[in-house]
């Protein structure tokens, strides 16, 4: 089904289908990124008269927006309507959703809210974006926010600079405002074969399911070089230029940088950067054998390896030391475990898991989840002890510079 016209407007293209706001950044309208620029700059052109003045095929680009609004929505029901969030509410919940799974998932909270909202005795109000909206608009509040009292008491999210910066959702970790609520005392067994313990040992921040980064490499073009097997083969100088990043997908980017630069520290970001010959949305990633300009590689979520086609160019290449994985976390907030905990059991369920691992392919920790991946394959984990060691939100700036540094050579 066609969702989208060359007559739309910018504007009315993203606020109808938020998860198309990826595209067009990596494609340079950069303006885009920025919700106040949406609404201006967006609302002042059609999709035609944008791609004319970039000489950019009009039909080309409907098929790119069409194959990730296709990815995130077919098959669920589009009439679900987004709640307005009151902030009144006894128990509030925000977050960020990644896009294959906010619609199932959201479709799957409304049944359970439908089904027990009655019989809990308080109200309930949600605000769960899709993550190509960005995290700025929770950055903001809780920046200025000194006080628990303040926050939502439910907040889910990938990622690691909104959760550990000292400056946002760190400062409250300090104090000791979250509990891990979820029950799961043993993780699933892919993440104990991968040898990492997801789990956090305060008993703080829960964890319901990663999102691992792989290789999809072009091996038509790769000629004499040699596939990449690791991220350490990644920076080799065969790859300098050669590489599409995940840029715009900070949750899974930011993991990236902060991986490499524990495992080959402040050169390994730099040789990084200059590995980057463009940023491009993951359903462009997976049709980049027919670019113009063709990168080897491309870094991208495991979900998007799933729209390659057989017998084509691509290859998925899930790396020999492990796919570097964002977690996906559940903070509730320890003063009101009371309320909290049925919402907490819901989204720590296995109907969750089930929903983040086969809709989304982002493995599920819950122990009774077939993940629909190989047992032996390894993942890349920051770790706590190098969490607690370290102030996140600050390194992911020192390492942007490193990258950046990297990238302008």
């Amino acid at each position: 089904m066609k969702r989208i016209n060359g007559s739309d407007t910018l504007y009315k293209i993203t606020k109808d289908y938020p998860e198309t706001i990826d595209v067009f950044v990596a494609e340079g309208f950069t303006q885009m990124e920025s919700e106040s620029q949406r609404e201006t700059f967006g609302k002042k052109l059609t999709l035609e008269m944008a791609l004319k003045l970039r000489k950019i095929g009009l039909e080309s680009f409907i098929e790119k927006l069409e194959d990730i609004v296709e990815q995130s929505r077919d098959g669920v029901d589009e009439t679900l309507k987004e709640v307005e969030f009151d902030e009144s509410a006894d128990i509030k919940i925000q977050g960020i959703l990644p896009c294959p799974v906010r619609i199932p998932l959201l479709e799957s909270w409304t049944e359970w809210m439908n089904a027990n909202g009655h019989d809990l005795g308080f109200s309930v109000t949600y605000d769960l974006k899709a993550a190509s909206m960005g995290v700025g608009w929770l950055e903001d509040s809780l920046r200025s926010a000194d006080d628990e009292e303040i926050l939502s008491d439910l907040f889910l999210s990938a990622g690691f600079d909104l959760f550990f910066d000292e400056e946002l959702m760190g400062k409250f970790k300090a104090k000791g405002t979250f509990s891990d609520m979820s029950g799961i005392t043993n993780y699933n067994r892919d993440f104990h074969s991968a040898n990492i313990e997801l789990k956090d040992p305060k008993k703080e921040y829960a964890i319901i399911g990663v999102v691992p980064a792989v290789f999809l490499v072009n091996e038509a073009e790769l000629g004499d070089i040699k596939r990449p097997e690791s991220w350490e083969d990644l920076l080799r100088d065969d790859f300098e230029g050669r590489v599409s990043l995940p840029i715009g997908d900070f949750d899974l980017f930011n993991a990236i940088l902060l991986n490499i630069y524990k495992n080959y520290g402040e050169e390994g970001v730099r040789k990084l950067g200059k590995s980057l010959l463009k940023s491009m949305h993951p359903s462009q990633m997976v049709k980049s054998h027919r670019e113009s300009v063709k990168p080897l590689v491309t870094i991208m979520p495991y979900f998007f390896t799933k729209m390659v086609h057989e017998g084509g160019p691509m290859s998925a290449v899930w790396p020999s030391d492990g796919a570097i994985i964002s977690p996906i976390f559940l903070l509730s907030k320890a003063s009101k475990s009371d309320k909290l905990k049925p919402i907490v059991d819901f989204f720590a369920s296995k109907d969750v898991g089930e929903i983040l691992s086969h809709n989304g392919r982002f493995p599920s920790v819950h122990p009774e989840v077939d993940n629909l991946t190989a047992k032996d394959k390894p993942y890349m984990w920051l770790g706590w002890d190098y969490i607690e060691q370290n102030n996140i939100g600050a390194l992911i700036k020192k390492c942007e510079t490193y990258f950046n540094e990297g990238s302008s050579k």
